[in-house]
């Protein structure tokens, strides 16, 4: 799967905190129905179908014909990605930051919750830090590109050639400046 880059039209599709939620359950958990993510999310399976309809009219979520039955509507989502590229916050892209922040912000607890059945091998992995730094906007910006070049070299989920013993590992990168003079 691709990427997709946000632009003014496709971030009104998803700048709705259920719909960023959904397109993040679909791409965590893989494919799924209406009914299925109303359970998951605690919605209403009318909620979800609305928002998976939206999602698809923008592209970020397609049908999964192959397990479709029926009546059944599977879906999936579009792209492994979504990137916002801010020259501009506008009110649908701190909207769609919000969203996005709430769903790392509910993972992290998810996996607080579950820590203590996590397999002592994976203790040593772990980490839930934050560094404080003071940097230029120019260091800012290749400590960004610096930590994706990082991450880039290590296997992305669903990716093929895994070795026995690999799961699912999420690196949330949250870079955040605070000037003085906010």
């Amino acid at each position: 799967m691709s990427d997709v880059r946000l632009d003014a039209t496709s971030l009104r599709g998803l700048a709705h905190p259920l719909r960023v939620r959904i397109l993040g359950q679909l791409r965590e958990t893989g494919p799924a129905t209406a009914t299925a993510l109303a359970e998951r999310l605690g919605q209403s399976t009318g909620a979800t179908s609305y928002h998976l309809r939206q999602l698809a009219t923008y592209g970020f979520v397609v049908e999964d014909p192959e397990r479709n039955v029926g009546r059944e509507r599977w879906w999936r989502a579009a792209h492994s990605r979504t990137i916002l590229d801010i020259d501009a916050l506008d009110p649908e892209a701190e909207g769609y930051m919000r969203a996005v922040a709430a769903q790392y912000n509910d993972r992290v607890d998810r996996w607080v919750a579950d820590l203590a059945a996590l397999p002592p091998v994976w203790l040593e992995s772990l980490t839930l830090s934050d560094f404080r730094l003071r940097l230029t906007p120019a260091e800012a910006a290749a400590l960004k590109k610096d930590l994706f070049a990082v991450l880039s070299r290590y296997r992305l989920d669903g990716a093929s050639g895994a070795p026995d013993g690999a799961e699912k590992v999420v690196a949330q990168l949250q870079l955040m400046p605070f000037p003085d003079d906010v």
